[in-house]
């Protein structure tokens, strides 16, 4: 079983499709599937994979066949046609920006899953969920307006809104013997959203060393809080609405306002957004 992954350069959306081998026949109804769900991409960068490079020639060869047929359909095709672009052989680093996907997806996938077998269904669910989890990312402030709360994420572009996971309750601390099937895959994707989740909160916190100065956090910035135990896909986003500094005028404790009140956090508990400035 493998996993074809997708990503948008400019929104960084993320699709996953699983399939089952890696011919050139396989990766074109993968990618049928992806245009059905998502639209047809304007443009398709690939490394040289023998399955990629098989696809575009198929493909191409379909539209220089479909063109000699009629002149009014060539037209048509020459501007509904897929620009198709192959990195250098051996050169990982051209495409990053989904290698890294690939890194994350693999690294939590194994680390959770392990050796557990899963039938295609089990294993496509946990896929699909992962893709969610991806898309629920927050990325920027939807407005500065300080009563506004609500953040931009991949899945806004995909829907025209945030992701939201069924509520279930918490199966991580409970041993997976009294399980059955279906609670196996919710305990595994759980146990995946509380380590990327984690993860990804302490990727926002930059730390750096004590000869380097770091503005102190100010009223009106939206952050992401820390809180343990969240339900997977869920974020506790909130901007500061006041700030108390330490005796060496540094930001310590800051009061934030949430959809579900204003809490007091140490600076240690908050998340910086990105913005725009």
């Amino acid at each position: 079983m493998y996993v074809c992954i997708f990503i948008c350069f400019a929104t960084k959306a993320i699709h996953l499709e699983c399939i089952s081998d890696l011919t050139t026949v396989s990766f074109i109804e993968t990618l049928k599937r992806f245009i059905s769900r998502r639209d047809k991409p304007a443009k398709l960068f690939t490394d040289k994979a023998k399955n990629f490079v098989g696809a575009s020639l198929a493909i191409k060869k379909l539209y220089k066949l479909l063109c000699k047929l009629d002149d009014v359909l060539a037209g048509y095709l020459a501007s509904e046609e897929i620009e198709w672009n192959s990195l250098p052989p051996r050169a990982l680093n051209f495409g990053g920006l989904w290698e890294a996907v690939v890194k994350s997806f693999k690294y939590y996938l194994k680390r959770v899953v392990g050796n557990l077998k899963l039938t295609f269904e089990e294993f496509n669910c946990i896929v699909i969920q992962i893709e969610g989890m991806l898309n629920s990312c927050p990325l920027f402030p939807l407005s500065s307006e300080i009563d506004e709360i609500e953040v931009l994420t991949p899945a806004h572009f995909l829907i025209g809104r945030p992701l939201y996971a069924l509520i279930e309750p918490d199966l991580t601390n409970i041993n997976e013997n009294r399980f059955k099937s279906w609670h196996k895959i919710t305990r595994v994707f759980q146990f995946i959203w509380k380590k990327w989740s984690n993860d990804y909160l302490n990727n926002l916190q930059e730390r750096n060393k004590w000869m380097f100065c770091k503005n102190n956090v100010k009223i009106g910035d939206m952050v992401l809080v820390k809180e343990d135990n969240l339900p997977p896909l869920k974020w506790l986003i909130g901007k500061i609405e006041a700030v108390f500094p330490g005796v060496d005028n540094k930001v310590r404790v800051a009061e934030i306002k949430t959809a579900f009140g204003h809490y007091k956090r140490p600076i240690s508990k908050l998340c910086l957004l990105p913005t725009n400035e």
